[in-house]
Order: structure tokens, then C-alpha cells, then sequence
């Protein structure tokens, strides 16, 4: 079965389940900040393992599932859950669900994540607008056999992060009066925490924050010509800033303490991008 084949059968498999009215929107929401698909009205629930072909999330603060539904009165997908490449899947599986979505008809990506803060001017708990990103791993989830359907071979990425979808962020945080900072995401593959050295590295490099996921979903789209919006919950100083260890609990604490601005910010993009 080729790759073509396997996004079509997962995609029918989605829509018999969600319906076949338009989705306006995919959101993939990173760690701890699933609860916000818990809040979808009329929701319909599609559980990973469920989906022919699709991978299944093994991180703690990833539920797994789909969850489809109405907020701010746009229908909108949610992913409960990504997959990242340290899990032990390929990059090519990591993007499987970004895929589907573009052949269910989806054409706006919303990516968010939690990721570690370079920027030694700003604080954890801060959100950050990814303006771009960059990524030194020499592999892609695009490598390998082209099928023309999801794309030219070669694309430009110079819009990789939509511009008029971040004008509509930026627009979102100051009606909602809360802080959104505007920066440069750097892909590192994990599972281990950044050391100070590649902190320093990155941040000498241009970047912001870092983080272990995200970009190889943002090629795919790209190259798919999906509009593709991304924000990043700063939830630790990266390695090296401050005198202390880093964990993933730290992760998980610091995203719900800022669950609800990030919630808020989220529905009002939501609302107004159109």
C-alpha cells in the first residue's frame, strides 16, 4: 500500500467518524495543554490507536486521541497528543497525521508545544510566536519517495509560518492583554534536555527557544501549501541560564500554571483567523 493510499484510508476513517462537514482548523497541542480539546462543544472523540496506520502518542501529558468539535463557532481538530521522533518513530511517521489532515480537506495548522527558553531577556511561563525556525538535523520527513499529491519535491519555506495567521496572533494577545513574544524556534531531536553548550550554540545562532518537536510537522505542511501558525509555551530556562536541573515535571507544572492565558489566546485566534 503506498503512502497515498494509507492517508486516504485514514483520512475516510476520520470522517466517518467526525462527519463530513468542514473542519476549519487542525490544532496539535503539545504537552499540557491538551485540556483545551476538552472544552469543544459537540465533540466527537477518535482515539489514535483506532486510526488505520496511524502511530500512537507514549509521552506523558499526550492523551492520544482526536477530539473534533466547535469553538468560537469555528469546527475545529484537535490533536490530543503528537508524536515526536526520540518515541522511535520515524520523522516520516511523525507527520502522518498533518497528512491526513491536508487530504480530509484541511487547509490552516495550528502548531503548539512546550519548549525551553533561550532568550535570557525573557521568563518561563511567557508564550512565544514562532517568527521561524531552524533545524541543523540532517534528516527530514520528507526524505525519500515524493508522491506528487502531497507536493512539489522542492518548496520555498521563506513562509513556513503563515504572516497574515501570525498578524491575527499578535492581534489576538494585545486584545486579550496578555504578553505573546515573537521568535525563532530551534528543533533538537531529544529526548534529552539541550546542553548548556548547545544552548549557547543556539542562541548565538538567532534563536529563542528550543524544543523537540513541531518543525518536521511545519515542512510537511509547508509543503502541502497548509497555513501554518505556531506557539510555543516557554515552560523552563534552557540548560545553562539558571543554577538548577532541568525535568519534564518542570514542563508539566509550569504549562498549567499558564493554561488559562494560553487557553484564552488560543480561542481568540481561533474566533478571528479566517
Amino acid at each position: 500500500m503506498t503512502l497515498i493510499e494509507k492517508l486516504r484510508e485514514s483520512a475516510a476513517f476520520i470522517t466517518s467518524k467526525t462527519g463530513p462537514e468542514k473542519i476549519d482548523l487542525a490544532i496539535v497541542l503539545g504537552s499540557g495543554l491538551g485540556d483545551l480539546a476538552d472544552s469543544l462543544e459537540k465533540s466527537v472523540i477518535v482515539d489514535y490507536h483506532d486510526i488505520p496506520h496511524f502511530p500512537v502518542s507514549t509521552v506523558p501529558g499526550h492523551k492520544g486521541r482526536l477530539v473534533c468539535g466547535y469553538l468560537e463557532g469555528r469546527r475545529i481538530l484537535c490533536m490530543q497528543g503528537r508524536f515526536h521522533f526520540y518515541e522511535g518513530w520515524s520523522m516520516q511517521e511523525c507527520v502522518y497525521p498533518i497528512q491526513t489532515f491536508r487530504v480530509m480537506g484541511i487547509e490552516k495548522l495550528f502548531l503548539t508545544n512546550a519548549a525551553g527558553c533561550v532568550n535570557k531577556d525573557w521568563n518561563a511561563g511567557d508564550l512565544m510566536l514562532i517568527d521561524d525556525h531552524i533545524k541543523l538535523d540532517a534528516d527530514s520527513p520528507l526524505r525519500g519517495q515524493n508522491p506528487d499529491e502531497l507536493g512539489p519535491r522542492f518548496f520555498d519555506m521563506t513562509e513556513a509560518w503563515n504572516p497574515e495567521a501570525k498578524d491575527v496572533a499578535i492581534a489576538a494577545a494585545r486584545e486579550a492583554g496578555i504578553t505573546l513574544r515573537k521568535g525563532v524556534y530551534m528543533y533538537f531531536g531529544g529526548p534529552q534536555f539541550e546542553t548548556p553548550a548547545e544552548v549557547r550554540m543556539a542562541r548565538t545562532l538567532g534563536a529563542d527557544a528550543a524544543g523537540m518537536s513541531t518543525v518536521p510537522e511545519a515542512i510537511a505542511a509547508s509543503q502541502m501549501g497548509m497555513k501554518t501558525l505556531g506557539i510555543s509555551c516557554l515552560t523552563n530556562m534552557a540548560a545553562g541560564i539558571l543554577a538548577q536541573k532541568l525535568s519534564h515535571e518542570e514542563v508539566l507544572e509550569t504549562g498549567e500554571k499558564v493554561k488559562g492565558s494560553f487557553i484564552t489566546l488560543v480561542r481568540k485566534i481561533v474566533k478571528t483567523w479566517k
